[in-house]
């Protein structure tokens, strides 16, 4: 399983020095994840760190009456699992994946050893903490401030920039559960957007036709989170 690591297909792991990275290649496992799957819940020990290559995986808050928001997105670009080396090995929140495909999966015990020594696997996960920390509130100021439509383009964009394609398997309750608002709403607002020529949805499929289109239409919390992840990550 080793020999199909790409450390070039997860932004952090290709950001550490070779001699680093070949260190933690040791420990790492390539694991597809499934659609749906369920990776820790609220309270749930952690035992592993996530790294996803070609998977997306949402990060949800869920309210005592079974109600649920993502508060922000992994793909390529970062981890799951900062609480193992931030000092607690637990999270009230959930990590469901979202976009079926594949993460390296690292053991905690490994995490916090080679965190602990304070190299380039330190440096690199406290840049990409803070990028994580900048996505969550951009999204509780989106999420309160902004329409389900600009929302709706934000959450696209930042998914598509974590895919190769432009087509998302993606249904609209799905949607609406990841942005904690009514279905008829996410409804409302792929229709416009379709109307508009700026993507096409069919059950269970977005596709986007005019990304630019969908960046003009959107408010300016896609352009804070994807500057700040591309300044935090770029070193």
């Amino acid at each position: 399983m080793q020999s199909l690591l790409n450390p070039n297909e997860n932004r952090l792991l290709a950001a550490l020095p070779a001699k680093d990275f070949e260190t933690l290649a040791a420990h790492l496992e390539l694991v597809p994840l499934a659609l749906g799957q369920m990776l820790y819940e609220p309270g749930m020990q952690m035992r592993h760190a996530y790294f996803p290559t070609t998977s997306i995986i949402s990060l949800h808050y869920v309210t005592e009456t079974g109600a649920s928001a993502e508060t922000a997105g992994v793909g390529n670009e970062g981890m799951v699992g900062i609480s193992l080396f931030m000092g607690g090995d637990t999270t009230p929140s959930s990590a469901v994946v979202q976009t079926a495909g594949n993460a390296c999966r690292l053991d905690r015990h490994i995490l916090k050893q080679e965190f602990d020594r304070a190299g380039a696997l330190q440096r690199i996960l406290l840049r990409y903490t803070q990028a994580l920390m900048t996505q969550m509130a951009q999204t509780a100021a989106c999420n309160r401030h902004h329409t389900v439509e600009q929302q709706l383009c934000r959450w696209l964009l930042l998914t598509l920039d974590r895919l190769p394609e432009r087509e998302l398997v993606m249904t609209q309750e799905l949607v609406a559960t990841m942005l904690g608002v009514r279905r008829e709403s996410v409804t409302e607002a792929a229709g416009h957007l379709q109307s508009l020529g700026y993507i096409r949805y069919r059950r269970g499929h977005i596709s986007v036709l005019n990304r630019a289109g969908l960046e003009a239409h959107a408010c300016e919390c896609y352009g804070v989170v994807k500057k700040e992840i591309d300044r935090l990550l770029s070193d």
